[in-house]
């Protein structure tokens, strides 16, 4: 089963500096229907104006993965971390026992808009963390490239939860068909542009949760990036009020 969720149900934060869209509940949004999926707990599409940006704040016992679609995401944090995160590039931060950290527009003239996704771990107060690796187009040209997963298989992120997240870009008549795992859940996030999966279209900002499901076939696209979940089976437990 597919359960699709167009882009215009998801949430709205628009703080003038920040113009955000929440696929789950997220702050001031908040829909008991939409508390997550499985170990997934956020994906929230954020575009941030020129030279401006979250201050420093704290996390705890939290999986936090920023993928840039335009622009450039400056990041620095209590680790000494410091570093530019732009297309292609994918940021893990595991926050564990506790970390602060800022992110910010590196630009004072153009925006950047990424999406900010918080995975729950698998176990709490472990050490934390910082993770980045950048992946070229082609990686992810009418295919999906894998780029988190518990084991850093394929020279993927390594994620504290039985969680793995693959990228894929496709457009006009590349198409991928994906056997899915037996006894797992998949959510789909189409981040840019616009594609079908299983005949069925999907536009940016589009999701869905997707239980039952031998395979998914992604094809039709128009300049379609997209993010894949193979998820635990388990229906969400971490509510976020």
């Amino acid at each position: 089963m597919i359960e699709q969720r167009h882009s215009d149900k998801r949430g709205v934060g628009d703080h003038g500096w920040l113009y955000s869209r929440h696929t789950f509940s997220f702050a001031s949004y908040w829909d008991p229907a939409q508390t997550g999926f499985s170990d997934l707990l956020v994906i929230n599409d954020d575009q941030v104006a020129p030279g401006r940006g979250f201050g420093t704040h704290p996390h705890k016992n939290m999986e936090i993965i920023s993928y840039v679609l335009e622009g450039t995401l400056a990041h620095k944090d209590s680790m000494g971390t410091g570093s530019e995160i732009v297309p292609g590039d994918i940021q893990l931060m595991s926050a564990g026992r506790g970390v602060t950290h800022s992110e910010f527009n590196a630009s004072h003239n153009d925006s950047v808009h990424f999406l900010q996704i918080w995975v729950v771990p698998a176990e709490n107060g472990t050490p934390p963390g910082y993770q980045q690796i950048a992946l070229a187009e082609q990686d992810k040209r009418g295919k999906f490239a894998l780029i988190i997963s518990p084991d850093a298989a394929e020279g993927s992120l390594k994620i504290r939860q039985d969680t793995r997240i693959y990228a894929g870009l496709f457009d006009g008549e590349e198409q991928q068909t994906i056997t899915l795992p037996e006894n797992r859940y998949a959510y789909i996030h189409v981040a840019s542009g616009s594609l079908k999966v299983n005949g069925v279209e999907f536009v940016a900002g589009d999701g869905a949760r997707v239980r039952e499901e031998t395979s998914l076939t992604f094809s039709d696209g128009d300049k379609a990036e997209v993010l894949l979940f193979d998820l635990r089976p388990v229906e969400n437990n971490y509510p976020t009020r």
